[in-house]
């Protein structure tokens, strides 16, 4: 048996009516918390959240932390 994992917009019609249809089918739906995500799937919710800073430098970023 293999494991995948997707990605829905449950608060869209056609979101739900995929989650239902897999249901329907027997398929396990378990949503991923933010521990069980994968480091991909939680840079890219920093990213999206704002919690990435970009610097041109490694000394900028230093100098930035206050290091």
């Amino acid at each position: 048996m293999a494991t995948y994992a997707i990605t829905l917009n449950e608060s869209t019609r056609s979101g739900k009516a995929l989650m239902s249809y897999l249901q329907e089918l027997g398929v396990l739906v378990q949503k991923l918390t933010p521990s069980k995500q994968n480091s991909y799937l939680r840079s890219q919710a920093d990213k999206r959240a704002g919690r990435i800073e970009k610097f041109d430098s490694a000394e900028e970023m230093f100098q930035s932390l206050g290091i």
